[in-house]
């Protein structure tokens, strides 16, 4: 069977790696860089820049607690260069690993004429077609909005800047401000609405108090226009380089007259991944779903596997999720939450933050538990939050329950305070 992808970012590069292990003859498409937005420009690019605004962070509170005598200068021209230099290295091992796993890569454009995809002038048949096409930033068309930079335009900036006005108001807001922030730039966050509105109020507050305190959160407030060296707002002038972080729009154009599309331009998709087109699969960003790097490898599976006639369905129970800044906030929400018991509990000395006893900065897990002991939320604040909430998400989906936990063995000395409440709960069920 020939199998097409389309794009190479986490989604389609990881359904051409498990479809030419099932067996299939597998040519990926790749219009720019292998790795997507997730390695060349989103998430990993972001973990560079945050490693470093914790250092920094982190030195000053050492400095601050009279334990080391320094000051130290960020060259962020050597930063940029350095994220670049790491990233391509990245990308050479994901390249060498597609190719080591029997798959076809093409660099260019493609396109669809009926059953065919064009590329560089040829026809390319298939039995199935995998479009992982993924996103790019949502641009509001206000006033100027040409003067206003997205997370694209980060690696390309040559110099810091003193202000930064970010326009936007969930996950990459908040990481890019706490960045700049932690670098030392003016930062000004501006919601039309609420601020992280995916978080409990209290775990919100944690975040804008300990882990971004010198940035300015404006909540409903509106831009009218951007200029070079500013913006004009309700409330008056601004200051600095704009940032838009206001979303995302899907690349489906290349399917737009061949499959259905929702009312946001996303790729319409079933559980197995399958498109309106019985021979056409999508998966990732594109369809419009959950985005992030991790949901998207589990598309591409899905994708794959039935486009090989093995039957799987995507499973989104207990999706985790995170926040990258001075400490991880990661969390998880059930679908189907009902009433239950709320519980909280500050975090530990303990590796990464035994040094923040003395700021009272030691993190905070918030947990909502029901009455039958089903776990409905859990947000955690500590240096090991994103990776317990990873384990968290797949026990909660083979239906592990409060009183599950009462015999939970941790690993001492932690900072995480998921296990200490749920032994907290499991006492009362």
């Amino acid at each position: 069977m020939d199998i097409v992808v389309i794009g190479g970012g986490p989604a389609g590069r990881t359904a051409a790696i498990e479809a030419s292990s099932i067996g299939e003859s597998v040519t990926l498409i790749e219009r720019d860089k292998i790795g997507g937005t997730c390695l060349n420009e989103g998430c990993v690019m972001v973990t560079g820049l945050n490693d470093v605004a914790k250092f920094i962070n982190d030195a000053q509170n050492f400095k601050n607690l009279g334990l080391i005598d320094c000051d130290y200068q960020l060259h962020f021209d050597k930063l940029i260069d350095g994220i670049k230099e790491t990233v391509a290295k990245i990308r050479h091992i994901l390249e060498t690993e597609t190719i080591d796993a029997g798959v076809e890569i093409k660099r260019g454009n493609a396109s669809l004429d009926d059953s065919k995809v064009i590329f560089d002038g040829e026809e390319l048949e298939y039995d199935k077609l995998i479009i992982a096409t993924g996103v790019k930033p949502f641009v509001p068309q206000t006033e100027g909005f040409e003067n206003a930079l997205t997370y694209k335009d980060i690696l390309s900036l040559t110099e810091l800047p003193e202000e930064l006005n970010i326009i936007g108001s969930g996950v990459i807001a908040a990481e890019f401000a706490n960045v700049f922030s932690g670098f030392g730039t003016k930062v000004n966050v501006l919601c039309r609405n609420k601020f992280l509105k995916m978080l409990d109020e209290d775990i919100k507050r944690y975040v804008t108090q300990n882990l971004i305190p010198d940035v300015t959160i404006h909540e409903n407030l509106n831009v009218s226009s951007i200029h070079k060296d500013g913006i004009s707002t309700d409330n008056g002038e601004m200051n600095g380089l704009t940032f838009f972080a206001t979303g995302m729009v899907p690349n489906s154009e290349i399917v737009s007259n061949i499959v259905d599309l929702g009312e946001r331009k996303n790729i319409l998709v079933n559980k197995m991944m399958q498109t309106s087109h019985e021979d056409i699969y999508a998966a990732g960003d594109v369809t419009g779903g959950i985005g992030t790097t991790p949901v998207a490898r589990a598309e591409g599976i899905t994708a794959a596997r039935n486009a090989c006639g093995i039957f799987k369905e995507m499973d989104y129970r207990f999706i985790p999720s995170a926040i990258s800044l001075q400490q991880d906030v990661a969390f998880i929400n059930a679908e189907n939450k009902t009433d239950g018991i709320n519980g909280h509990m500050k975090g530990s000395a303990g590796p990464g933050s035994f040094w923040r006893v003395h700021d009272g900065k030691t993190g905070l897990t918030k947990m909502n538990v029901s009455e039958d002991g089903d776990i409905n939320e859990i947000f955690s604040i500590s240096p090991s939050s994103r990776t317990s909430m990873a384990y968290m998400s797949k026990l909660l989906r083979e239906g592990q329950k409060v009183d599950d936990f009462d015999d939970f063995m941790e690993v001492h000395p932690s900072t995480d305070a998921i296990y200490k409440l749920l032994r907290f709960f499991a006492r009362f069920e």
